[in-house]
């Protein structure tokens, strides 16, 4: 990093001063002059607090916060844009699930070669399915699993995947090469299991196992989740949960090393090498001169026996208010202001620890907050940051805009998603439903955790730099996919004065890219950004609480979104959506 002549600093930091205390433009004023710090405080304080039980979607907590903002939303005056049963305008727009839980002893993947089976059961194989599945298929070998015609390259080319179940890498060719097509050492939107998925489904497969890169040079998705560590004390695992009628129609497995090695291993004897030599060959041919390597696997057939513990089904809601463009004819486009209500719930406390006397009276359920004498105790995920920061932070932009005499001329819809947690569902299903068109949808801007300052935790050691001060600064995350969008930030910045940053736009071990709700809508080419303070060592624990926010950035944050947005509705152009982003030079 370039030091800086000591001469400058006074000049910069009055530069930092005078932007942070400049005013909004008059005809913004009012709406600006809503969004204030004891606000905040006090909504989080109640999204996050012990009575919403951790926000689990489908429990009662979650059904708490999607009636406190629908509330929000009616109180502000903003329209219902969507329809009840009974025909009248709703803030709701149910979200119909279907919860499981998979049974890991009993789910098993069994390769038939020769007439001798070898079975496979977790953590060698892990994943699941919305209901059970039996099915018996042999399997092809498809790359990446990436189809890109406007980059020319297919995985599927000359592959016949039709009744097949397709055995594909994770993530991208070349992400070690910051020249690649596949935006450079960044994600693009082919490195996700679910546009994977799809890509199979559209070939024809009946299911899809994925394997880490052989040649990977970082942690699997596996490796990386267990360090997060915050489901360790759960004494109930976490549902897995899935949209009852989704895009998607064949179940994904992951498999580790081994297994795909085994699967690989008659290909291997034709080149007389092992079935690790061979994955780790055709990565490397793929990533040389995305040469794409499709084979069908001699005498290799899979039975796949998935099988739950339990499948019930339930509804949670996505919570939708409009503010009407005042144009005639730009009131037609929309901008999403988005985040999600759901969290990780509660569990009751391990069994009582005889060190730690008092578990079950007057013990701890979040490290600061007794449990009353003769209480059960509970652990509570409260979720304040993740993403309690982010529904608020749409409430208040709701209100801002609300209370503002001048209205923007295309529309906004402030939308709260439902069942992010257990996999963007709530967003995936306005993306398939939506409630105004999406090809006249301009922007979105999505908050998931806005609340705090970025710090190193296990999840994130050695995958991703983080600057040793952080108390400034907000990621930004897709702007390769729009420089217009980003553009448009930095320019209404220069009035607020924070430290925007764009790492995770260059980074792949995280995932990051699809990680929150601005992705789905990202697939349907709409410039899209997830505003983000960072991970921190809270994140997914039940430590993760209200009195660790820090509301004077969040403030700024919410300027800055809120003048963001005005631009995003009243410019006469809007942002760009650039679908296959160059790599970075």
């Amino acid at each position: 990093m370039r030091r800086l002549p000591v001469s400058l600093f006074p000049l910069l930091l009055t530069s930092a001063f005078l932007a942070a205390q400049a005013p909004a433009p008059p005809q913004l004023a009012k709406g600006y002059a809503t969004i204030q710090e004891d606000a905040l405080r006090k909504d989080l304080s109640y999204i996050a607090s012990d009575a919403l039980e951790g926000r689990m979607s489908l429990q009662p907590g979650d059904q708490s916060a999607v009636h406190w903002i629908a509330e929000q939303f009616k109180t502000a005056g903003l329209t219902p844009p969507a329809t009840a049963e009974d025909g009248q305008p709703s803030f709701l727009q149910p979200v119909p699930l279907i919860e499981y839980r998979p049974d890991r002893e009993k789910t098993t993947v069994t390769l038939t070669r020769a007439g001798k089976p070898t079975v496979w059961k977790a953590p060698a194989v892990l994943g699941a399915y919305k209901h059970a599945t039996d099915l018996t298929a042999p399997v092809v070998f498809a790359g990446f699993g990436i189809t890109a015609p406007e980059l020319g390259y297919d995985d599927y080319k000359g592959l016949d995947a039709r009744g097949k179940i397709v055995l594909v890498f994770d993530h991208e060719p070349q992400e070690d090469n910051p020249q690649s097509i596949f935006n450079g050492t960044g994600n693009t939107r082919y490195a996700t299991t679910r546009v994977k998925l799809l890509n199979a489904q559209k070939h024809g497969a009946v299911a899809l196992l994925v394997v880490p890169e052989p040649n990977r040079k970082h942690l699997t998705n596996a490796e990386r989740a267990a360090r997060i560590g915050g489901g360790i004390s759960r004494t109930t695992p976490l549902p897995s949960q899935a949209l009852a009628d989704d895009e998607l129609h064949i179940p994904a497995l992951v498999v580790n090393d081994e297994v795909a090695n085994d699967l690989l291993a008659t290909e291997a004897a034709a080149h007389k090498t092992t079935g690790k030599a061979e994955a780790s060959a055709l990565q490397s041919a793929i990533d040389k001169n995305l040469t794409p390597q499709p084979r069908t696997l001699p005498d290799t057939t899979l039975a796949l026996h998935l099988v739950n513990l339990f499948e019930r089904t339930g509804t949670s809601w996505n919570v939708a208010g409009l503010v009407q463009g005042s144009d005639s004819s730009l009131g037609a486009e929309t901008i999403l202001i988005t985040a999600h209500h759901d969290h990780d719930g509660e569990t009751p406390c391990p069994a009582a620890d005889p060190a730690k006397p008092g578990q079950e009276s007057g013990g701890v359920d979040d490290h600061s907050n007794p449990t009353p004498p003769g209480a059960k105790c509970m652990q509570i995920w409260h979720g304040a940051d993740d993403n309690g920061s982010g529904t608020v932070g749409v409430v208040t932009l709701a209100r801002a805009f609300a209370a503002n005499p001048a209205k923007p001329k295309r529309s906004i819809l402030f939308v709260v998603f439902a069942a992010e947690e257990r996999g963007l569902l709530g967003a995936y299903y306005m993306a398939q439903h939506p409630l105004r068109p999406l090809a006249t949808t301009r922007a979105q801007i999505n908050f998931d955790m806005i609340g705090r300052d970025e710090k190193p935790s296990r999840q994130t050691e050695g995958l991703i730099e983080i600057p040793a001060d952080t108390s400034n600064r907000l990621n930004l995350i897709g702007a390769l996919y729009s420089p217009q969008y980003d553009a448009v930030v930095k320019q209404e910045n220069a009035r607020v004065g924070l430290t925007l940053d764009d790492r995770f736009d260059h980074e792949s071990a995280l995932n990051v890219f699809f990680r929150s709700d601005q992705f789905p809508f990202v697939l349907h080419d709409i410039p899209a950004f997830w505003w983000f303070t960072g991970f921190h060592p809270d994140y997914h624990h039940i430590t993760d609480t209200v009195d660790k926010i820090d509301f004077p950035k969040m403030k700024k944050i919410l300027d800055l979104a809120y003048l963001t947005a005005w631009r995003f509705a009243t410019d006469p152009t809007t942002p760009k959506f650039i679908p296959n982003p160059s790599p970075p030079h």
